[in-house]
């Protein structure tokens, strides 16, 4: 729901309720009652916390759970969180519904699996072999 959204989101952002009431010129008392679940704000206020916290409208609505973890925050705008997904036997995993759809990714489609300390990301490779043959390019025209 939209208090725990609010909570989770001014935590994060280190915000007090009094900085956030400022920022969108409503009283503190206000906007605690937001969080409490007393009242929701208007559709302008609304929108002006979710520029704040750089989340869409739609995000800052909807509470999203994830298994093991509970309720986890809004994604930042242009961000995704899909949920967990389980990796089997042979190493595979199924790629969520909703993101499948999203990026209109189907069975034989070929993705690059990237990675840093912290994890690990799926490109469409097109995409991937099309950016490293620009860099090529790039670095050849400089040499």
């Amino acid at each position: 729901m939209l208090k725990n959204n609010l909570i989770m989101l001014r935590k994060m952002h280190g915000y007090s309720q009094e900085q956030i009431a400022e920022r969108i010129d409503i009283s503190r008392q206000a906007y605690a009652k937001w969080e409490s679940g007393a009242t929701v704000p208007d559709i302008e206020k609304a929108a002006r916390l979710a520029k704040i916290y750089s989340v869409t409208l739609d995000s800052l609505m909807k509470t999203e759970k994830m298994d093991g973890v509970g309720i986890i925050p809004p994604a930042p705008t242009g961000k995704n969180i899909w949920g967990s997904v389980t990796i089997g036997e042979r190493g595979q995993i199924v790629i969520p519904k909703a993101a499948r759809d999203k990026f209109n990714l189907k069975g034989g489609d070929r993705l690059v699996a990237l990675s840093d300390d912290h994890g690990i990301a799926l490109i469409p490779a097109e995409f991937f072999e099309s950016k490293i043959k620009e860099l090529m390019e790039m670095l050849s025209e400089k040499l």
